[in-house]
């Protein structure tokens, strides 16, 4: 095999079928994994989810993660949001012409590991190789399909006013990380992406209570942008401490040097969820002995009053209003 993408192996000849064999299906090799136009899978009882996403992060290869990584989260996360355990994913990649094969093997690796510890099986996918300048080096689109478990109803517009906000983790260390691994400000800190796979998580929580209100993972627009969607989808205000959100030391810094709201800021591996008081505390040690949630807190409460809007409580106690999204902040950070 050459040491870089040709448009040979897009062709379907002999430089596609080595390329398949010698890395995808390497891989990706399950009981499931088809060689046919499409995958038969076993029946699935119960209600199914399914979601669809792309990844063109820039740069492919970031702290604590790569794009084949973020492919997985991505998707594995937006079905664990609708109450799903993830069974199933497709893959598809468009590589330009001259992208290093080496490279490509690192995020295939990469993917197929993340799958692993998911515990989804990647069951069909399709290869694209576009001309040079056509494509960022690569862009990966992902279909994923779960079994919503059983009870669940999880809505945007479930939240009802005495819920509680919890956060699964400090938030905005992912679009952090992508800013400076840009390196357009010379600035050095200590920081790596959240992005991690939250479905087992998410079953862990349910297990305490299927009465969760709302789950959703933090991505493009952070927090802050999640809970806007959920004030208005579920016509409540929101309260939240300024005090009580975690938020990493080295992000704090970078986000004081520049001028950012760490509430805007994504997140990869990170779920806001709404539920019950009564069920604060259990919910709270679930995720702190998680893997990646171990500083879970409660940031705040669901209000009747100030209908779509976010009020932020002052550690001097004073209230305000955070100011409403605008713009996308961090283009191609997923």
């Amino acid at each position: 095999m050459n040491d870089y993408i040709t448009l040979a192996h897009g062709a379907g000849g002999k430089q596609t079928n080595e390329l398949i064999g010698g890395i995808f299906r390497k891989y990706f090799e399950n009981p499931y994994l088809t060689a046919d136009d499409a995958a038969v899978l076993p029946e699935i009882k119960g209600r199914i989810a399914m979601t669809t996403d792309g990844f063109i992060v820039s740069p492919r290869f970031f702290p604590g993660g790569n794009v084949g990584r973020l492919a997985v989260c991505g998707t594995v996360n937006d079905l664990a949001c609708m109450g799903a355990k993830p069974l199933y994913m497709t893959v598809s990649c468009v590589i330009e012409e001259g992208f290093s094969i080496a490279e490509l093997e690192e995020i295939v690796k990469s993917l197929a590991e993340t799958a692993e510890e998911a515990g989804v099986n990647v069951v069909a996918g399709d290869t694209k190789v576009a001309g040079k300048g056509q494509v960022d080096g690569i862009f990966i689109t992902t279909a994923g399909v779960g079994e919503v478990q059983e009870g669940t109803d999880l809505s945007g517009a479930n939240a009802a006013p005495g819920d509680v906000i919890l956060v699964s983790g400090d938030i905005g260390r992912h679009g952090g990380t992508i800013l400076l691994a840009r390196d357009d400000y010379g600035i050095e800190a200590d920081l790596t992406s959240d992005d991690a796979p939250l479905n087992h998580l998410m079953e862990e929580m349910i297990a305490v209570t299927k009465d969760i209100h709302v789950i959703r993972d933090a991505t493009r627009g952070g927090v802050g942008t999640v809970l806007y969607e959920i004030a208005s989808e579920s016509h409540v205000g929101v309260e939240i401490e300024r005090d009580s959100i975690p938020v990493d030391p080295s992000l704090a810094g970078v986000c004081g040097m520049l001028g950012l709201e760490p509430l805007y800021l994504a997140c990869e591996g990170r779920f806001v969820v709404i539920a019950p008081e009564q069920y604060k505390d259990q919910l709270l040690e679930v995720m702190r002995a998680g893997k990646y949630s171990a500083n879970a807190a409660c940031i705040g409460k669901i209000i009747p009053e100030h209908e779509g809007r976010v009020v932020v409580t002052t550690s001097i106690g004073a209230r305000t209003l955070l100011p409403p999204p605008g713009g996308e902040l961090l283009p191609r950070i997923c």
